[in-house]
């Protein structure tokens, strides 16, 4: 379904200076897979997401959406069936929600993409993520997991393919971030979430795609085989080593990139 070929990426900052963001990339994702994107923040993970969903366009190599090369030209040609295909999920959901209530902001893309019976998808959506009550009101009036919820009920409600999370549990508490994981879990859709979150990433996929911190792929594989391999953790910087002092006696040892 995605195929991702010797991608490179790079922006100039304020001073001309070119900073690099993907080095080389390569990899495919086939249709019903899970694919966890793990890395430090700053290893490309973001950038990474937007190409796929077409608001970035490769530099050098390409990406392939079922086997078309998605260029800003072609792009123009498919936007709306693409983008009715491929959803995106931000780090923060407030900067997706723009419409006066939560109705309307699930209703939005169905009525977009010329669905019919609007009203009933709605609900139907609206009664998955338990937020009936919340129809009449203001999305960013929310809390962080509510607008999650909306969020993803606006994306999935028009039947999407492809489905990517930036970082999808920043902003929620630990009880929504376990509702997350378990709705993610059933989830019948293709789909690659990032995170920096090595204990999270376990929850959410089979297979690892590794962002090292000079922006290539140091890991493409099952995330079991990743967990076991303690070198390649600490050169991504997933697990780390610091000082603690237990009843007056100081060592050090590794621990996972855990929090949020």
């Amino acid at each position: 379904m995605v195929k991702v070929q010797n991608l490179s990426y790079s922006y100039e900052d304020y001073q001309l200076n070119e900073i690099e963001v993907l080095k080389n990339i390569s990899f495919e994702i086939q249709e019903g897979e899970k694919v966890i994107l793990l890395g430090i923040n700053g290893s490309g993970k973001s950038t990474l997401l937007k190409i796929l969903n077409g608001l970035l366009f490769a530099q050098e190599g390409e990406y392939s959406y079922k086997g078309e090369v998605l260029t800003k030209k072609a792009f123009k040609k498919s936007a709306k069936t693409f983008r009715k295909e491929v959803v995106f999920a931000m780090q923060d959901p407030a900067a997706m929600l723009f419409n006066p209530t939560v109705y309307d902001e699930i209703a939005f893309g169905l009525k977009q993409f010329e669905f019919e019976d609007v009203e009933q998808r709605v609900a139907q959506w609206a009664k998955i993520f338990k937020i009936e009550h919340l129809l009449k009101s203001s999305p960013l009036s929310l809390s962080g997991g509510q607008k999650q919820k909306v969020l993803l009920a606006s994306l999935l409600c028009i039947e999407p393919k492809f489905l990517m999370m930036d970082e999808p549990t920043a902003h929620l508490d630990p009880p929504t971030t376990g509702w997350l994981v378990e709705f993610l879990e059933e989830l019948n859709i293709t789909s690659i979430i990032s995170t920096h979150n090595l204990s999270l990433g376990q929850e959410l996929g089979k297979r690892a795609i590794v962002l090292g911190e000079d922006h290539s792929i140091l890991y493409d594989g099952d995330i079991a085989t990743l967990l076991s391999d303690t070198e390649l953790l600490v050169k991504a910087q997933l697990l780390h080593k610091h000082k603690h002092i237990h009843h007056g006696v100081e060592h050090k040892h590794y621990h996972l990139h855990s929090w949020q």
